[in-house]
């Protein structure tokens, strides 16, 4: 079931990208040993829309392969997420 809501939230993001051209933009978010696992767990959280375990998956992967694609889909929603993630210290980058 949890793959099924995965597979369908990627699909979403995915349609709302239609007509730019190309693969969806994603919000990468890098490791930084500044903030604790709660406080990234959070922010993505907030920035994203996501649940808590998917907060803290992506904040896993970000610590041990230093970097997480904590977003995907049309550029002004990620660098929205990127704006909202950045406010509190953390580094991230909007790319296609």
């Amino acid at each position: 079931m949890a793959r099924a809501a995965v597979a369908a939230e990627r699909q979403a993001r995915a349609d709302e990208d239609v007509g730019t051209g190309g693969e969806p933009w994603k919000t990468v978010l890098f490791n930084c040993a500044c903030h604790t696992f709660d406080e990234v767990e959070k922010i993505v959280m907030q920035a994203t829309r996501c649940s808590l375990s998917r907060a803290r998956a992506l904040s896993w992967e970000v610590h041990s392969k230093g970097s997480a694609v904590v977003y995907e889909g049309p550029q002004e929603r990620c660098e929205a997420v990127a704006e909202v993630i950045a406010s509190v210290g953390l580094r991230v980058e909007v790319t296609r």
